[in-house]
């Protein structure tokens, strides 16, 4: 798996066990209620750095119409430090980039020596859409090499937790006033990639085989230092493999308010074959070694003791793609290539800018009904994407088995008038 992907002893049981202490009886049921929403959540990822390159702020989640379709908007992403600390990855993004009037959610510009950047933005969204439950999002691909620190002791763990709490929570960010960024965040999305597993190894992880343990640990510290008012989640992997090594389903579950888990980057440029990324099930014919679908990582969760209330499938609002790929006996479908050009990252391309491809007739689109995955190709270049009828499609699988919801990766990927999340959120119940 690319974006979503050994040393201290095993942490005794009796300390295991203790730490369940901080869980109440009825940890694991249902606690979406709480937060006064009765239909399934609707959760999207807004990336810091969408404010450069790709000019995307939090106003366009007003302007498209997404932000009314949001039960939780994940904030990605702050970052740890070696000692497992909070630390903002990008201070200018978050707090200090000022913001025009026609940049801003209210109408109004920042005023100087004032919390803004994007911290702003979010605040006049909730004030907005008042019901919206807004995370800050820690570690994601290139943040999450010091994680395994920050969960190795007692101590560590409880430093760690403190300093979020301190930064993000009660919103005490250098250079500002004290409680300067208070109320914006009402819980913390954990997203380790991954405990126990290479993730990112440019520079590598610190990874240690008490990842797995420890993991638990540091969700039973943040109930015991945030209480259980607040949301907690944790982005989740899609192979088994890595589920198996790095997490204790039923227990973690017993601590987060929901779990996203990852339903994309099945395949994509660092496989030679062009090949589904979001699939829903494995496509026939499928010359991969190890089978992935949105089907293989649900039931793989599910049956490793995840309630089904509180698994929610993650969703692209992106595609892959590979060039110089032959047409083969299924419109290049499985045929080898290499990744295709694109704005930002080869093989990698928002859905907005996939969209137009739809129209040019050099391309052909094509679904595989059964899987439920489409593509487009040209004879040479192919992309595979998650369109509305594709998104009804994933909408339908969640309900039909009983999941928590949908979360989007990321919501910039969109179109301008938000057609993605409009189709999936419509569909859902």
């Amino acid at each position: 798996m690319s974006r979503r992907r050994w040393g201290v002893a095993a942490l005794a049981v009796g300390a295991l066990s203790a730490s369940l202490a901080y869980a109440p009886a009825n940890a694991d049921v249902e606690t979406n209620g709480h937060h006064g929403y009765s239909k399934t959540r609707t959760v999207g990822y807004f990336i810091q750095w969408g404010v450069y390159g790709r000019n995307f702020r939090v106003k366009n989640l007003v302007d498209s119409g997404a932000a009314a379709r949001l039960t939780h908007l994940n904030y990605a992403f702050g970052f740890l430090d070696e000692s497992g600390k909070c630390v903002s990855s990008d201070p200018w993004a978050d707090w200090q980039m000022p913001y025009t009037a026609e940049q801003s959610v209210n109408g109004k510009a920042d005023e100087p020596g004032a919390l803004g950047g994007n911290l702003n933005q979010l605040k006049q969204l909730k004030a907005k859409y008042p019901k919206l439950r807004i995370n800050i999002s820690l570690g994601g691909w290139t943040g999450s090499r010091y994680f395994s620190n920050a969960a190795l002791t007692p101590e560590s763990r409880a430093a760690h937790v403190k300093s979020c709490t301190d930064m993000w929570i009660k919103g005490n960010l250098p250079g500002l006033p004290e409680g300067s960024a208070k109320g914006i965040f009402d819980g913390v999305d954990i997203d380790w990639e991954w405990p126990a597993s290479e993730g990112n190894t440019e520079p590598p992880n610190v990874v240690r085989d008490a990842d797995r343990e420890n993991f638990t640990l540091l969700l039973a510290e943040y109930r015991k230092q945030m209480g259980w008012n607040r949301d907690l989640t944790a982005f989740l992997p899609a192979d088994p493999k890595q589920v198996d090594k790095g997490f204790q389903v039923s227990k973690v579950f017993c601590y987060l308010t929901f779990g996203t888990l990852q339903g994309y980057d099945y395949h994509g440029a660092w496989d030679a074959p062009a090949n589904q990324q979001s699939a829903l099930r494995v496509p026939k014919g499928d010359p991969s070694a190890d089978e992935f679908s949105s089907e293989v990582t649900v039931n793989a969760w599910l049956r490793r003791g995840a309630p089904r209330s509180k698994a929610v499938l993650g969703v692209p609002f992106y595609g892959r793609g590979w060039t110089g790929v032959a047409p083969g006996t299924r419109n290049g479908l499985f045929g080898t290539g290499t990744p295709a050009p694109a704005t930002y990252e080869a093989g990698y391309e928002d859905f907005h800018a996939i969209k137009p491809k739809l129209a040019d007739p050099k391309y052909k689109v094509y679904r595989d009904e059964r899987a439920g995955f489409a593509w487009i190709y040209d004879g040479t270049t192919w992309w595979t994407y998650d369109d509305a009828t594709e998104m009804k499609r994933k909408a339908r699988f969640i309900n039909d088995r009983n999941l928590g919801g949908a979360m989007i990766w990321s919501l910039d990927g969109d179109t301008a008038d938000a057609e993605l999340i409009k189709a999936l959120d419509g569909a859902l119940r």
